[in-house]
């Protein structure tokens, strides 16, 4: 197919064999590719600017903010770091926060996943629990021991809002979805709204309230063999679609 949208992807930095790499794991863009986007993996750096995330961003039309398994630095909302926070990526969260405003303001389809969630509740002013199974009346939402297939099993209730982004992409209340976090949100930031909430009231999707095209943010992982779960499907039907719009 000729002129697929593309989607421009963050990637996380890490060491490789020793040398500071620019990586992003292949689900999320399997996932992409699956529903007819074509991605493109953008390095991240600690001096990007709004000006530069503007440009760049002109030359696509979605941006998807990937899980990770480092954290937002905890500075960024106003908290101490504490102790079972451990991984950080400075040069991610300066681009996350670039990019985030530069996105909406053109109407750029969005959709964040897991730290890309927690990414967007903080550029929106919010905070973050940094170890949510610390907190009274919490559930442990870490993933569980095992192979791939059994840590993104589905292991806990969704409760979709009524009348929200998530509602109006699938028809049911509800549905059972994955859980591989330690963190999540704690405050809620301005301007963004609650799509569904996890048995223990633990905010799990968000959506931008004024955004002039598709803004969601998840908890959990739907880029996970999508296809095969009604809801994970709908949230990339979605995103795809919004992608072509923009075109």
């Amino acid at each position: 197919m000729q002129n697929r949208p593309l989607v421009a992807v963050i990637a996380c930095r890490r060491e490789v064999e020793g040398h500071p790499a620019h990586m992003v794991t292949d689900k999320y863009l399997t996932a992409l590719r699956t529903y007819g986007l074509d991605p493109v993996v953008l390095p991240v750096w600690e001096d990007t600017d709004p000006d530069h995330a503007r440009r760049l961003l002109s030359h696509f039309d979605g941006l998807l903010l990937t899980g990770s398994h480092t954290n937002v630095e905890p500075a960024r909302y106003g908290a101490k770091r504490a102790p079972e926070n451990t991984r950080n990526d400075k040069d991610r969260d300066a681009a996350a926060m670039a990019w985030l405003p530069a996105s909406l303001e053109r109407g750029m389809p969005l959709l964040c996943i897991c730290r890309g969630f927690q990414e967007l509740n903080v550029a929106f002013g919010g905070t973050l629990y940094q170890a949510v199974q610390n907190q009274p009346g919490k559930l442990d939402h870490r993933e569980p021991e095992g192979d791939a297939e059994q840590q993104y099993a589905p292991t806990h209730e969704l409760s979709i809002e009524p009348g929200g982004v998530l509602a109006g992409l699938y028809p049911e209340r509800g549905a059972r979805v994955n859980s591989l976090h330690q963190q999540g949100i704690d405050r809620l930031g301005d301007g963004l709204s609650v799509e569904g909430v996890a048995p223990d009231g633990l905010i799990e999707a968000i959506s931008v309230r004024d955004a002039s095209a598709f803004a969601l943010g998840v908890q959990w992982h739907p880029e996970w063999q999508p296809t095969s779960h009604p809801l994970y499907d709908a949230i990339f039907q979605g995103f795809a679609a919004a992608c072509v719009n923009s075109r």
